[in-house]
């Protein structure tokens, strides 16, 4: 398993794209003559290589590469298991109070009723399609065409269902996927630093992934980052904005300027602290998140041990 960057290779597809839409032909024309047709090709080919000279200097250098055995991904998933579920089963399926949605897995991974939506991005059923994919047997509730809903309405149809057979089965298969979860949110964070430079402003780009860089040359920087990014989010999104500040993994990255690997996690601990702290004092009164605040402290002090 390698946490990697492929945003050459993503860059490299959107540049093809490019030549070939510059190459292309709205309209029909004449058939041109042979010496036509190769002064047009050179021209072309000129062009679209002057292009990709010129983009290629712009493309960030490629990260380092931290490998990942099945050990080292099942030790993540515990450790998230355990600071969003306390290492319990009955954990692995909640519904919190105030919410509008079931938080699923070692992740609590969101998942929304039929006809509802939120400002958060619902993961469950990406991870249910990633699992599916790896060859797990699904449990009843989750077959069937595209996406499945939430098949409780409410907060309090979920608590009445608990001992049901539709809750213990889907208890069963998140126990069994531990491994299938981790490796997911593994998956995740490798997709998510071009998502994040592409939100940075461009002055903080080359920062934010030299912070990323940091932190994925130590395991323990490598759990860090995949812990953030699911409990908080890739802080790409406006939705998932209070009074215009966000609170993801990028705003973490934005706020550390050290150079120091040995001093990586440390420093993210700081900066996740002081983002989560502004978060609660930006949120709506009635959502009265302080009540989280000293859990989510507590979760970002287990990032360097303290």
């Amino acid at each position: 398993m390698t946490i990697s960057c492929f945003i050459k290779d993503v860059f490299r597809d959107d540049l093809v794209k490019f030549v070939a839409a510059e190459t292309g032909t709205l309209i029909d024309k004449r058939r041109p003559s042979r010496t036509e047709r190769r002064s047009q090709s050179e021209r072309s080919h000129s062009s679209a290589a002057l292009v990709f000279a010129a983009l290629i200097t712009l493309l960030p250098k490629p990260l380092h590469a931290t490998t990942l055995s099945h050990v080292d991904v099942l030790k993540i998933g515990k450790k998230i298991w355990q600071n969003e579920c306390n290492g319990t089963i009955a954990g692995l399926t909640s519904w919190n109070a105030g919410e509008d949605f079931a938080s699923l897995g070692i992740g609590h991974f969101i998942w929304y009723p039929k006809g509802r939506r939120g400002p958060f991005d619902e993961s469950f059923p990406k991870l249910v399609s990633f699992i599916s994919k790896r060859g797990a047997k699904l449990p009843a509730l989750l077959l069937g065409t595209g996406e499945q809903p939430c098949p409780w309405n409410s907060r309090a149809e979920f608590v009445r269902a608990q001992d049901s057979t539709e809750m213990n089965q889907l208890r069963r298969f998140l126990t069994d996927t531990i491994d299938l979860q981790a490796e997911f949110l593994i998956a995740r964070l490798e997709s998510a630093l071009p998502k994040m430079l592409a939100e940075a402003a461009p002055s903080d780009r080359a920062n934010v992934q030299e912070q990323f860089e940091r932190l994925t040359r130590t395991s323990q920087g490598c759990y860090a980052l995949v812990d953030y990014v699911n409990f908080k989010g890739e802080g790409v999104l406006h939705t998932e904005r209070y009074q215009g500040q966000g609170w993801g993994l990028l705003q973490v990255l934005e706020a550390m300027h050290g150079i120091s690997d040995a001093g990586a996690v440390d420093e993210f601990a700081r900066a996740a602290r002081a983002v989560l702290t502004q978060r609660v004092q930006n949120s709506p009164a009635n959502r009265h998140e302080s009540r989280w605040l000293s859990g989510w402290i507590r979760r970002v002090n287990s990032y360097n041990g303290s």
